[in-house]
């Protein structure tokens, strides 16, 4: 029996001396096992008035920093969910979710395919070659998002539900000059707030645990309007620059966020 004891001890001390090193005070599994909070039940009926909106957020922003946190940013945890298909990416051609992507596409979407010129190590044969590169998060420097602003007709307030988000990529010339900024693809808000939910937000207060659900729907981020629906579609840099531009972005936001108190003061 002592023998026994003295064997399971063993293995007990071999097992604890091989583990892997923890890197904090307690195992942490909260966050890896929280849902989102579901929304409300909503019918037609209960939208007093509503106004789509499209923003950006600039991840270059001091308060957008979170987005550029090495460990984990926000492109990854959405690349990640794709590859592994907990999550379905939509074509960049528009915002309606219409069009998932294949995989054959978001492979040529996530990893980029480059021409290198390099040398037979015997015969010096000047050889090309075909590598394909991952999309490394530095390279988002923006996203956008889609959501609707609306007054909820059963509490008289003015409610914001996100529906979609989209990493922006610069494209550049062969020198490496900047050309245009386009949209890889678009991520359902909605299907996407699990994944978000169990990953979690870099923040200086280690007890205070936020994921990225909490983030989005706590409005942590800075962002500036750059679309409203209109008839003709049309964003405000088809019609407006520099200051101007700047100008009716912050109207927009003042009219929706106005709106609700001019409603009570009515």
């Amino acid at each position: 029996m002592k023998k026994i004891i003295f064997v399971f001890l063993a293995v007990a001390n071999l097992s604890t001396l091989f583990a892997q090193p923890l890197n904090d005070i307690v195992k942490r599994e909260i966050i890896q096992e929280k849902m989102p909070l579901a929304y409300e039940p909503l019918r037609e009926a209960d939208i007093f008035w509503e106004r789509g909106i499209w923003q950006v957020i600039d991840v270059r922003e001091k308060q957008n920093a979170v987005f550029m946190y090495p460990e984990k940013p926000l492109f990854d945890i959405i690349k990640e969910a794709a590859i592994n298909e907990d999550i379905t990416l939509y074509d960049s051609e528009n915002d309606r979710f219409e069009t998932p992507l294949l995989k054959e596409e978001l492979e040529k979407i996530l990893y980029i395919k480059d021409t290198i010129t390099t040398f037979h190590p015997n015969t010096y044969v000047e050889e090309k070659k075909i590598i394909s590169n991952d999309v490394y998060w530095e390279d988002i420097k923006r996203f956008r998002i889609k959501e609707i602003w609306f007054v909820n007709s059963k509490t008289s307030q003015m409610e914001v539900r996100i529906l979609g988000i989209a990493p922006m990529i610069e494209v550049k010339d062969e020198n490496d000059n900047f050309l245009y900024e386009k949209v890889m693809f678009w991520a359902y808000y909605p299907e996407l707030r699990e994944v978000l939910a169990q990953n979690e937000v870099f923040n200086i207060n280690q007890s205070s645990r936020v994921t990225w659900d909490d983030y989005f729907e706590q409005r942590r981020f800075s962002s500036t309007i750059f679309k409203e629906n209109n008839v003709r579609d049309r964003r405000l840099k088809d019609y407006l620059t520099g200051v101007d531009l700047l100008q009716e972005a912050g109207k927009i936001k003042s009219e929706i966020l106005n709106f609700e108190h001019d409603m009570w003061s009515q």
